[in-house]
């Protein structure tokens, strides 16, 4: 796929989101706000943060207890690592499983926008391995598809907090920014 329709792509999902966010009954935002709701705000798409990786898969298989935004926890496997650079900074970011049999990854992340122009607890990525992987393997870890938890948009929701071990050292001004429908903050 050449950068015009990756670039296709990414806006086409995004205007598929605020549809669904918008009309749907299963949409996390409140009914109450859907009226007013013009869409997500995003970053515009860009090519530098988008990496066809190598997922560096953990020998020892790490369970780990993820707390939730309400104080529940849940279980989830630490499964390997994302070796990468940002801005001429070396990056890790760990890479999760639900459970043994998951065929995607789940990778949480806070950055240096996160609180400022993205959602204060971090935002995710979800690895399908069905087309997020490369044919010789790699993985496809594109921040331009970071997305907020939908604890970001509705109280009723929990969701995941971010370990520190994926608080990045260095701004990601890709994907999705903080939702809000205070005068100006949505479109």
């Amino acid at each position: 796929m050449d950068e015009s329709e990756w670039k296709s792509a990414i806006e086409r999902e995004r205007e598929e989101k605020d549809i669904f966010f918008k009309l749907y009954p299963e949409s996390p935002i409140p009914f109450r706000e859907r009226e007013r709701f013009r869409g997500l705000n995003y970053y515009p798409p860009n090519t530098k943060y988008r990496f066809e990786i190598e997922l560096h898969e953990h020998k020892k298989k790490e369970r780990i207890r993820m707390i939730y935004t309400r104080g529940e926890e849940k279980e989830f496997i630490r499964w390997g690592e994302f070796r990468l650079k940002i801005d001429d900074k070396e990056v890790t970011l760990q890479a999760y499983k639900s459970n043994l049999e998951d065929e995607g990854l789940f990778v949480p992340f806070r950055d240096l926008t996160s609180g400022r122009e993205t959602y204060g607890a971090g935002r995710y990525i979800d690895l399908n391995a069905d087309v997020d992987r490369t044919p010789n393997g790699r993985w496809i870890l594109d921040f331009n598809k970071a997305y907020n938890p939908w604890c970001a948009y509705n109280e009723d929701y929990t969701c995941p907090l971010v370990p520190r071990e994926n608080w990045l050292e260095v701004p990601i001004y890709a994907g999705e920014k903080k939702y809000g429908l205070k005068k100006g903050e949505n479109k």
